[in-house]
């Protein structure tokens, strides 16, 4: 089924992959200084949850494609649109990356850049729709409820090792591979 998903996304055609490749440098410290990184509460719902949005996580490894699942998650999908439409993601590390052990995983989203920050708000849990497989991108919390920023992406089969309180909200659809090649804050760069 996840096979069947990923080759019909609509995510992968070049007309798509053009707009969300970005080629040019990471942003400066002055530029990541100056993007909002804290929000006052949940942003309204935006998006049409009957459509499916498409995002690129552009690396310096290579573009990264995400569907994103509004059928599955949509008050978590809106989030992480408010939050990439309004720039809060560029410039951020992947601070936590587990390419081996039982769960294999990389995450990103925080600010700054080790694992505690996130956007100045909380929001709720959605029910688990869909299994932690290898592709699969998800948000990180510290609990109930506090969902924000961080997201990560299963990079194998993590659904025996993670409890369903993950708000499962799309799939890696090209750039698995990439993924796999992503290494923490410090290694390269």
């Amino acid at each position: 089924a996840q096979k069947t998903l990923i080759a019909a996304s609509p995510c992968q055609a070049s007309s798509i992959i053009s707009k969300i490749t970005d080629t040019s440098a990471a942003p400066t410290k002055a530029q990541f200084d100056a993007v909002k990184h804290t929000y006052s509460g949940v942003p309204p719902l935006v998006i049409n949850a009957k459509k499916v949005y498409c995002a690129g996580i552009n690396t310096n490894r290579g573009l990264i494609v995400i569907e994103l699942r509004p059928d599955w998650a949509p008050q978590t999908v809106n989030n992480f649109f408010f939050l990439a439409a309004n720039k809060f993601y560029d410039g951020i590390v992947f601070h936590r990356v587990n390419q081996s052990g039982t769960l294999k995983i990389i995450q990103t989203g925080d600010p700054q850049g080790t694992g505690t920050g996130g956007p100045g708000y909380k929001f709720n849990d959605e029910s688990v729709k869909y299994n932690y497989y290898a592709g699969t991108v998800a948000m990180a919390n510290s609990g109930a409820n506090t969902n924000g920023s961080q997201f990560f992406v299963n990079l194998d089969d993590n659904s025996k090792g993670l409890p369903k309180s993950y708000n499962l909200f799309g799939i890696v659809v090209k750039g698995l591979d990439v993924a796999l090649q992503i290494q923490g804050p410090g290694d390269d760069a």
